[in-house]
């Protein structure tokens, strides 16, 4: 039996998790002194209310080998014989090398995969994995299906700035002149599924303008087919990402539609008010 693992950072919604039983290994968040797991002892919802009321700035720490380990004999002890490991971009994160050691180290097979990717950009190619396995896929054709759908899958971003990312380290070279730029200006970003470093893809004046351009950004990269996958990811946004929710219905009637809340690891980074659309055609 081949189990499915991953990391917090792909934002699946824990319905789908518990669903598919994929065991997912939490990144930890370090806040004003205390350290906390990601979505565990600490959820979407109580991170974007604590946000305003406090001046800390909350950090991330990747999952530890050893918890990684645990993760894998936890499969182990369900039955696996065989494990798939995804994890969020290594360009951006230490997890992927985490979850490397804990392979060296885990009794039963692990093959660990750099999905490039973050959030829901990350969450489609982990629900690759773990239906190729439901439909009694072997470990060769789950990775093939990681690979099909990281290949395809878009992710635009919607930023209210770029200062939670700025703090993060995360921003590159291409980033100078947007980041000089006056903050009433809306970012948008995206992940190179290539090079899983995190891209600028755009500006925009106004909330309402970001949000036509996230989704315009999505629908031109995401080309044109007959079955798409779709989800969209907000950060304490809820009206704004309902919006982008009912134009992919009207406009592009995906097969399936995900509506989530980034967790907060991600929250971490972008800070409230980021709206996103992951999604690819089969």
């Amino acid at each position: 039996m081949i189990k499915i693992v991953t990391d917090s950072a792909c934002d699946v919604p824990e319905q789908l998790t518990h669903g598919y039983g994929i065991i997912k290994v939490p990144t930890h968040i370090i806040w004003d002194g205390e350290q906390y797991l990601d979505s565990v002892t600490m959820t979407a919802d109580e991170f974007y209310r604590r946000l305003p009321e406090t001046t800390a700035i909350p950090t991330s720490s990747q999952p530890s080998s050893g918890e990684f380990l645990a993760a894998f004999e936890e499969a182990a002890s369900l039955g696996a014989t065989e494990i798939v490991c995804l994890t969020v971009s290594g360009k951006l994160s230490g997890t992927f090398a985490s979850a490397g050691n804990a392979a060296k180290e885990s009794k039963v097979p692990v093959q660990v995969v750099d999905t490039r990717s973050i959030s829901m950009q990350q969450g489609f190619q982990v629900l690759a994995a773990a239906r190729a396995v439901r439909l009694g896929g072997s470990v060769q054709q789950v990775l093939d299906a990681i690979e099909s759908v990281r290949q395809k899958v878009v992710f635009s971003v919607g930023l209210t700035s770029l200062t939670n990312l700025a703090r993060s380290g995360r921003l590159g070279s291409a980033f100078k002149l947007i980041s000089s730029i006056v903050i009433s200006v809306h970012p948008l970003v995206a992940v190179n599924s290539e090079t899983g470093k995190i891209e600028p893809a755009g500006l925009a004046r106004t909330k309402k303008s970001m949000l036509d351009k996230v989704f315009n950004y999505f629908k031109q990269k995401a080309g044109e087919g007959e079955k798409l996958h779709a989800a969209v990811m907000h950060g304490a946004a809820l009206e704004e990402a309902n919006y982008l929710l009912e134009r992919l219905k009207q406009e592009l009637q995906p097969i399936e539609l995900i509506l989530t809340s980034t967790g907060p690891v991600i929250g971490s980074h972008v800070g409230p008010g980021a709206v996103a659309i992951a999604g690819y055609y089969e």
